[in-house]
């Protein structure tokens, strides 16, 4: 009887180099760019390495972070979602004509703002999985709904374009304990959202790398005809990461509220492309199936860097749109030789 043949080793299971490694990690270019960026403005500004200004750059990366984190969810998944910005500000005006016109407690409001806001993921989600169309144009009509219906409700309502104070209401300063709060730690003053961000990606970072959703999700991403072969439920992973998108919206939208009392009708518009930029920057392949929450951390932070870092070098403001665009080609050129680089390396 001829020898057994040994069977082959499970690619898994070879031990890399930690360089090798490293190498084929998807946040590799922007972590390469967040310290250039980090030194860069370390020399031009002076008061960037202050702890007041890093907490101030923080706070900037987080309200882009915690949009970012699911929205590179999704880009892994394969799709995109253009109403974020407004869903963000949809979900701030729930809670507050609610809570005003009801005359509720502020709780009530935000557990309002709570359900429509997911109910406006998973209307994504499920418009997507049942038309087939393109996320792209289900999710920019969802975009300019919201526009119109932000606009017109907040004008039927409060008459004008911006909502009522609630900051005298029942439950406001709980809610803004836990919404827009300020923590000392260390001695340096942060914002609640920085908590939020970073509890956002170490949840994201888990369910992708830990977890059969997160397989999922990548399985997604790369094909959705061959994750279906294999019993992959489709439908329900992609109605599941708008839905996740909605709750950080949801979350970023009570920031916003209790953060200045009243909301105008018109915010948001915008910010969908900053939240996609940071996924990108942080590595996400407009294609699917490709990315890290990590990474979209990274971009956010480097966004949170070059915004303010122009204003404590005292340039002019009108700049912070080219960098953001020369960043967002340069990563994109970056992130694609990182993944030649880790599919010549298996």
């Amino acid at each position: 009887m001829s020898a057994a043949v040994p069977a082959e080793a499970d690619e898994r299971l070879v031990r890399q180099s930690w360089l090798r490694h490293m190498m084929g990690r998807p946040e590799l270019g922007a972590v390469v760019g967040a310290a250039a960026v980090f030194l860069f403005f370390s020399f031009v500004a002076e008061s960037f390495l202050q702890a007041s200004s890093l907490s101030t750059v923080l706070y900037a990366s987080s309200t882009i972070g915690i949009m970012a984190v699911p929205v590179a969810l999704l880009m892994i998944g394969g799709e995109f979602d253009l109403s974020t910005g407004v869903m963000v500000t949809s979900s701030a005006l729930v809670s507050s004509m609610f809570s005003y016109q009801m005359t509720a407690n502020v709780w009530v409001g935000v557990g309002v703002s709570l359900l429509v806001t997911l109910a406006i993921g998973f209307f994504n989600g499920f418009m997507l999985t049942r038309t087939k169309l393109p996320s792209f144009i289900i999710t920019l009509g969802t975009f300019l709904m919201l526009t119109g219906l932000n606009l017109g409700f907040t004008k039927l309502i409060s008459g004008t374009v911006s909502t009522k104070s609630i900051g005298d209401m029942e439950g406001f300063d709980s809610a803004r304990a836990l919404f827009a709060s300020h923590l000392t730690i260390g001695g340096v003053d942060l914002q609640v959202t920085i908590l939020w961000w970073f509890g956002l990606v170490a949840l994201a970072t888990w369910v992708l790398l830990r977890t059969r959703v997160g397989n999922w999700i990548f399985a997604v991403g790369g094909g959705s005809d061959a994750a279906r072969a294999v019993g992959v439920p489709v439908n329900k992973t992609k109605i599941g990461l708008y839905m996740g998108v909605a709750f950080c919206a949801w979350i970023s939208g009570q920031h916003l509220l209790m953060s200045y009392d009243v909301v105008q009708s018109g915010e948001g518009v915008g910010n969908e492309f900053l939240y996609i930029i940071a996924a990108v920057i942080g590595g996400c392949l407009m294609t699917g199936g490709y990315g890290s929450a990590i990474g979209s951390a990274v971009g956010a932070f480097i966004f949170g860097m070059t915004s303010k870092g122009i204003v404590y070098a005292q340039w002019n403001p009108d700049w912070f749109k080219f960098f953001l665009g020369a960043m967002l080609l340069l990563a994109t050129l970056l992130n694609a030789w990182v993944r030649k680089r880790a599919e010549a390396t298996k």
